[in-house]
């Protein structure tokens, strides 16, 4: 992390270790400003005050490596942001009139999503600044995953009946809650199929029909277009001496055929005017025959009229013409039948929801039997560690609890009781303590003080360690109100929950900074600011006497030199 115009820090860099980094310095030197800018990269609330005197803003940045596919880096991604290298750039401004601002990848992005990149890559357990475990969502995850496989089988098997059965209760709702829109739609359906069916319409008869009523409307003129026209073409037996069309070009193909055999091109034309008169006699021979089949039947008339009204009342309410409404008609058939269905579709589904509810139930109680049992290994572990962590007569228990609901409420039967059930079980897990005999067992935040709380969240995370997929752990005030053989038991143990994760205490312990595979000591200068130089990893004889100074308050002293040996020789070994 880089730190600046943050409280006493002026400008600093901070650099931890992949193992175990401790923090450490004289009391007022800035160490709990490494806690601070941490929680400013995780989403924590931007106080103005925390801007150092006469600087318009503090900036923290912070480098965080992280897997490709980890969870924080996937949502990360989702936000626009883009991964350096495999770490994510977090920045976090903060001006001194209040504004605050943040930047992931690159990404302006709201403060908000910090808080839920956090809950992917660091736990914070400190005096006034507790995450993750506290919290019993994540508490009953830590817990089966601690369980390993008695719980992880039975849950798969549970989560994938718990998602069908959302589907399931989804379509189910949908067809009970709109049955009477559904049952109103078959109606109509049913009216209109029943009408169309009434009336039978043929493909193509409203065009015929069309065409045969303006025929019959008009077959006086037609009949009498008809008769006029055959006269001029084969002359009128009333009028003898009337000339035709027929008779003229009668006359002109015998013209044409005396002489024809003079003349190749004359010849064609007689041809031709040979064609035009069987062509006309063909067409006078239809007209006559056109005009004596048409009959102007006025009943016939009325009966295509009435036959077409029927056609177009279906057209005006089912399609703009009969290949439309026999279309509609088909697809309305296919709907109803799918409308029909619904009862047994409904009874279908209500059979395989109660099913599945049975089913879940017994998951669920086999869950649940499994986290007892888990539960019961894990509380005492960690009772056994707060034994070694100055907390002899604390215990710790894990409560598994169902919330009852009613017989008729969306529940699930766990054990002779109808309990509310969600996607990982029906239990409620939440880790108690009772700090001495005789006090009543609390949850964890609020059963102990603020320095135990730390030591309390110290053994579990040692625990779980390797179960909680947190890479990070920041503990503040770990080490309070502990010394002597109980505070090389607090950096042992971290030492260990550093072996599978990466641990940062901030510390006035040297039993607990001998543990660490990296100290860092933050200093202030003269003027009273901790500058990029105000932060310095110690090694060597550095760190030797850093050490001296935090068991004597003086680094030079023969004495706390040789203890401060010893304890990085007991954490170098072990013993």
């Amino acid at each position: 992390m880089r730190i600046r115009s943050l409280g006493v820090i002026d400008d600093a860099v901070v650099e931890l270790s992949p193992g175990f980094t401790a923090v450490t310095g004289e009391t007022g030197a800035g160490k709990t400003m490494v806690v601070t800018s941490l929680g400013l990269l995780l989403g924590g609330r931007a106080d103005p005050a925390l801007v150092r005197i006469g600087a318009k803003s503090a900036v923290v940045e912070g480098r965080i490596s992280v897997g490709p596919q980890a969870p924080a880096a996937v949502r990360a991604e989702e936000a626009g942001a883009e991964l350096d290298d495999g770490a994510l750039l977090i920045s976090r401004t903060l001006s001194a009139e209040g504004r605050s601002r943040a930047h992931v990848g690159g990404r302006s992005v709201p403060v908000g999503l910090l808080a839920e990149l956090a809950d992917d890559l660091v736990a914070v357990h400190g005096q006034t600044d507790q995450q993750g475990l506290l919290r019993p969502a994540r508490q009953r995850q830590a817990l089966d995953r601690y369980a390993g496989d008695t719980v992880a089988v039975p849950l798969a098997k549970y989560t994938a009946a718990h998602r069908r059965l959302r589907a399931v209760a989804t379509e189910l709702d949908e067809l009970t809650t709109r049955a009477r829109e559904r049952s109103q739609e078959a109606d109509l359906l049913r009216f209109g199929l029943d009408e169309i069916a009434a009336a039978e319409p043929q493909p193509g008869e409203d065009t015929e029909l069309a065409a045969e009523a303006e025929r019959l409307g008009h077959a006086e003129a037609l009949a009498s277009a008809a008769t006029l026209a055959h006269a001029a073409l084969a002359g009128n037996p009333e009028d003898p001496e009337g000339v035709d069309a027929t008779t003229l070009v009668a006359g002109a193909h015998r013209a044409l055929e005396a002489v024809r055999s003079h003349d190749r091109e004359l010849a064609g034309l007689a041809e031709r005017i040979g064609e035009i008169g069987i062509l006309m006699a063909d067409v006078a021979g239809e007209l006559a025959g056109y005009a004596d089949g048409l009959d102007a039947d006025p009943l016939r008339l009325a009966a295509v009229e009435e036959r077409r009204a029927a056609l177009n009342h279906l057209t005006r309410k089912y399609g703009q013409d009969i290949a439309a409404v026999l279309a509609w008609a088909e697809e309305s058939a296919a709907r109803l039948s799918e409308l029909d269905g619904d009862d047994d579709r409904i009874g279908e589904l209500t059979a395989e929801r109660d099913a599945l509810r049975t089913e879940l139930g017994e998951l669920a109680q086999t869950l649940t039997d499994a986290r007892t049992e888990s539960a019961k290994r894990f509380a005492d572990a960690v009772t056994a560690e707060l034994a070694e962590l100055a907390m002899p007569h604390a215990r710790v228990t894990v409560e598994i609890r169902q919330t009852e609901v009613a017989e008729d409420a969306d529940g699930i039967e766990v054990g002779g009781r109808t309990v509310a059930y969600g996607p990982a079980g029906a239990d409620e897990v939440e880790l108690l303590l009772a700090p001495h005999p005789g006090a009543p067992p609390r949850p964890i935040a609020k059963g102990a003080s603020g320095g135990e709380l730390s030591r309390v969240m110290l053994a579990v995370e040692v625990v779980f360690a390797g179960s909680d997929p947190v890479p990070t752990y920041l503990f503040d005030e770990v080490d309070a109100g502990v010394g002597g053989k109980a505070a090389v038991e607090v950096g042992r143990r971290l030492a260990r929950l550093a072996k599978s994760a990466q641990v940062v205490v901030v510390t006035h312990l040297p039993q607990v900074a001998a543990f660490a595979d990296r100290q860092l000591l933050v200093a202030k200068t003269h003027d009273g600011s901790v500058t990029r130089s105000g932060v310095t990893v110690l090694e060597g004889e550095e760190r030797v006497r850093e050490l001296s100074r935090m068991l004597a308050g003086q680094e030079d002293s023969e004495t706390a030199r040789a203890h401060a040996e010893e304890l990085l020789e007991t954490a170098r070994t072990g013993n």
